[in-house]
């Protein structure tokens, strides 16, 4: 009896594995320069709540809620801020995306993969993104929307980080209706943190990673990635 060849999947990390800088913060200034420019006035806050996150008196969730109600306010109608984010994404795509992750991508679709880009980043503006970049799969964090559909501060569910964002990839996979005996995985990411998801993969890749992965990946026998600087 001839056996199933494993269905490829290749599970991609975006802030500074796919793109060279983190994306929250620029998205932030990016649209509040768009939107409400006056609200740039409030950095001081946003870097004192950055101070209360360092000190372990508000923990992640609440600092990106705290810097998200500072420099987008209390609610944004969605046309507004999908404006701001498809401009946000082609400046993104242009400017600040490896050349390794380009070339990976393609090669990943070459192979026949099906791509996901699984991300803390918010899903309003990781979604066009992950279009421009061809990649229809997108796992990420959600915003809470208000009765007419404006975009709030708060969280929609776990920040796609760490160990939710492993458990929110598990679940997108189950929900996709692929057998995990049956697929082959290969995931990038550049952080340790990521950690759970390496584990879980077939093929985990270190990409351009920082002191602790790389430690990790040595210990671990991982492959270890330059895409360059982007």
């Amino acid at each position: 009896m001839t056996k199933t060849p494993p269905v490829p999947l290749a599970i991609y990390d975006l802030d500074r594995t796919i793109t060279s800088l983190p994306t929250w913060t620029p998205y932030l200034l990016f649209a509040a320069r768009r939107l409400e420019p006056a609200r740039l006035a409030l950095l001081p806050a946003v870097v004192a709540s950055a101070a209360t996150r360092s000190l372990g008196i508000m923990n992640r969730d609440q600092l990106k809620e705290a810097m998200h109600r500072l420099l987008l306010g209390p609610a944004v109608p969605p046309d507004r801020l999908a404006k701001v984010s498809e401009a946000f994404a082609e400046w993104i795509v242009r400017n600040h995306v490896r050349p390794g992750a380009r070339a990976q991508l393609t090669a990943d679709k070459g192979e026949g993969r099906r791509i996901v880009i699984a991300t803390a980043a918010h899903r309003f503006y990781a979604e066009p993104i992950a279009r421009r970049l061809g990649v229809a799969d997108l796992v990420a964090t959600e915003a809470s929307r208000g009765a007419g559909g404006d975009i709030l501060p708060a969280l929609s569910g776990p920040n796609c980080y760490g160990s939710a964002k492993h458990a929110m990839i598990t679940a997108w996979f189950a929900r996709s209706g692929m057998d995990r005996a049956n697929t082959h995985i290969r995931f990038y990411s550049d952080h340790a943190t990521d950690q759970p998801t390496f584990e879980w993969v077939d093929e985990p890749v270190a990409v351009n990673p920082h002191r602790k992965l790389r430690a990790l990946a040595g210990e671990r026998g991982w492959q270890i990635a330059d895409w360059g600087a982007g």
